[in-house]
């Protein structure tokens, strides 16, 4: 599993975020999201300085806003129910160029839109300046169960294997004149989708005695963390945005 596994969303570059080991930017993130969710709906100013704090994270790790606010569009869904809060809400209603809004819904409104637009920017910039693979080996050093970061180890190189074998067998069944496009042929999707999973647990149980063979037992070695764990002043160059953050929240929480 090298470091030649990424994702789409990784933007390669040479900026001093992507230089964080990854454990800092996941602490980091999780710091900042928890200030920006305890954060009182009220308090407009303080969202207005954690958007601050992300255009300066975006700028220094050489992430465009276009490329941003591009990926943001997936918290759409979540954007159609808060515009529709003000008008299903219930209790003091005002007048806004015509329409009878109510106060609540558009403050319930405002706060699913402006926590969960910074929520999905800061795990934006956390996957624009990681790998998958140097993720998972965040998560490791942060001690999270080795069951969790192995099982996800294993998904991301084996991925690639799955989807080859199944674009495969999508080829295979299209030159025998099945096109899975037509409901009528859904029986034999199926039937491939069963058989590509009994491959994958076959593979799988070969994987798992292979290792065993090799001494596994029950955890990874720890070779495979590598060098480069997080020095006392990288976690301090990484705590600066978080602790901000939480600055902000507790004036905002003060001022109530």
């Amino acid at each position: 599993m090298g470091a030649g596994h990424s994702h789409v969303l990784y933007r390669e570059s040479a900026s001093p975020v992507h230089r964080l080991p990854p454990e800092v930017k996941v602490v980091a993130m999780v710091v900042f999201t928890i200030a920006v969710v305890a954060t009182p709906r009220e308090a407009f100013w303080a969202f207005g300085g954690y958007a601050l704090l992300v255009a300066a994270v975006a700028a220094l790790a050489r992430v465009g806003p276009r490329w941003l606010l591009g990926r943001a569009l997936i918290e759409l869904p979540f954007v159609l129910f808060a515009i529709a809060l003000p008008f299903l809400g219930s209790g003091e209603r005002i007048t806004v160029v015509g329409l009878h809004l109510s106060v609540d819904g558009l403050y319930g409104s405002w706060n699913i839109l402006a926590k969960g637009t910074l929520g999905v920017l800061a795990s934006l910039l956390l996957a624009a300046t990681t790998t998958t693979r140097d993720l998972i080996l965040g998560l490791d050093r942060l001690r999270c169960p080795q069951l969790l970061t192995q099982i996800a180890s294993f998904m991301l190189r084996y991925l690639d294997v799955l989807v080859g074998e199944a674009r495969r067998m999508r080829v295979a069944r299209i030159s025998r004149g099945d096109d899975p496009r037509f409901l009528w042929q859904l029986r034999g999707f199926a039937a491939g989708i069963g058989a590509l999973f009994l491959r994958a647990f076959e593979r799988g149980e070969r994987v798992y005695l292979a290792m065993l063979s090799r001494g596994y037992s029950g955890r990874m070695p720890a070779v495979w963390q590598g060098a480069g764990a997080a020095t006392a002043g990288q976690w301090l160059v990484a705590a600066t945005v978080p602790v901000l953050a939480a600055s902000i929240a507790a004036t905002a929480l003060v001022l109530g």
